[in-house]
């Protein structure tokens, strides 16, 4: 029998102290937070405090430098008690992972120490008002004055839209470049500079208490210094290494709220009484319970392997996009079947089923829908199973 490594029981101590944290302090409140969509701000500086922002922050830049195995776990716990706590943390950790990977020496010392203790907190701003799948559509501009670039243009769907103060914005450099993405850069800006503002806020089904955001850039001038990785062009393809980090990330969410409306849906099952007996003794119910588990642990499974493939390093968009896809279409069939489980209550506000309904659209859509993960997948696949083109 193969012992549990170091790495194993550090992982399994850092799980532990999470779900201690959902327990005591997040599934009390997450409710009426919820509700009142109101920003966790106590939440918040706690997941502060217990590191959660410096979780995969390399140990020299101040991070614990967790690899993405520990971090899915921790986030499939974070969603258990509220989905849109994992949201907030997600955009920070991705932001920090396009720093760590592709930012220079001098953007590394400067933005990752601050990051990892997280007062200033990430945000990724690629989304446009024309521009949401097809990235390589995106209008704003970053035209070079001097030392410094000129931004113009509107962001749109930016989660941690108000409260984040690093943001990682996606402009074009090159508006003539063709193929397009090969005019795209990416750059840190501070919140705070000159010319940035919040245009609005939206109003969501579900997904509550984190901000999603339109930021408005009008001359918005940002250090040569800030162009990630100081080379313009590079922009497409750094953003869309981050986004596999970010769909990790709403893979595990989805695991984990998945995991909270079949917990709260078994509880209910063996506790509501028909025909002189609990539900949970009907033959129906128990299907639904068989199959929402079962589909529960794959989904797992799957997350589990596409973080080691991330850790290892090498190319791993088809395991990514299987993992978000089966996890995320897993987590809107068992919501559903929680809710059904609960009949009229679970359609009520009392209880905790009825939110997760509402959250669990977003995961579908959100870091690239189920659509473009297939299109991503299938191209692998063709790749990967191409007919030899020389004669047998």
């Amino acid at each position: 029998m193969e012992m549990p490594s170091h790495a194993d029981e550090e992982r399994r101590l850092l799980v532990a102290e999470i779900r201690r944290f959902v327990e005591r302090a997040v599934l009390p409140a997450a409710q009426q937070l919820e509700h009142e969509d109101r920003y966790p701000s106590e939440l918040v500086e706690e997941l502060r405090r217990l590191g959660l922002f410096a979780a995969t922050i390399p140990e020299s830049y101040g991070g614990l430098g967790l690899d993405l195995l520990t971090y899915v776990q921790l986030i499939e716990e974070l969603a258990r008690g509220w989905m849109s706590l994992a949201g907030i943390v997600n955009t920070h950790i991705l932001v920090a992972a396009l720093i760590t990977q592709y930012g220079t020496e001098e953007q590394r010392q400067r933005f990752l120490p601050v990051m990892a203790e997280g007062r200033r907190r990430g945000a990724l701003c690629l989304s446009e008002a024309e521009a949401g799948s097809d990235v390589q559509a995106i209008r704003m501009t970053a035209m070079r004055d001097g030392e410094s670039y000129l931004l113009n243009g509107a962001k749109l769907w930016v989660t941690n839209g108000v409260h984040a103060r690093i943001l990682a914005v996606l402009a074009r450099t090159d508006p003539q470049a063709q193929p397009s993405y090969r005019g795209m850069s990416l750059f840190l800006v501070e919140k705070e500079t000159p010319g940035l503002h919040v245009g609005r806020t939206f109003a969501k089904l579900g997904y509550k208490g984190v901000d999603t955001a339109e930021l408005v850039f009008e001359e918005v001038r940002v250090p040569a210094a800030n162009l990630l990785g100081g080379v313009e062009g590079q922009g497409f393809k750094q953003a869309m290494s981050g986004l596999e980090i970010g769909r990790l990330n709403v893979a595990a969410r989805a695991v984990g709220l998945a995991r909270a409306a079949f917990e709260d849906a078994i509880r209910y099952a063996q506790q509501r009484r028909t025909f002189g007996q609990p539900i949970a003794e009907h033959q129906a119910i128990q299907l639904k319970l068989a199959d929402m588990y079962t589909e529960i642990e794959a989904a797992r499974l799957l997350l589990h392997e596409a973080a080691r493939k991330k850790d290892a390093g090498g190319r791993c968009d088809l395991e990514i996009g299987m993992a978000k896809l089966f996890a995320t279409e897993m987590c809107q069939r068992v919501t559903l079947e929680a809710l059904r489980i609960h009949g009229g209550f679970g359609y009520v506000k009392e209880f905790n089923v009825e939110r997760y309904y509402r959250d669990a659209p977003f995961m579908l859509i959100g870091e690239g829908t189920s659509e473009i993960q297939r299109l991503i997948i299938a191209r692998q696949l063709l790749q990967r199973y191409a007919l030899d083109k020389q004669p047998s």
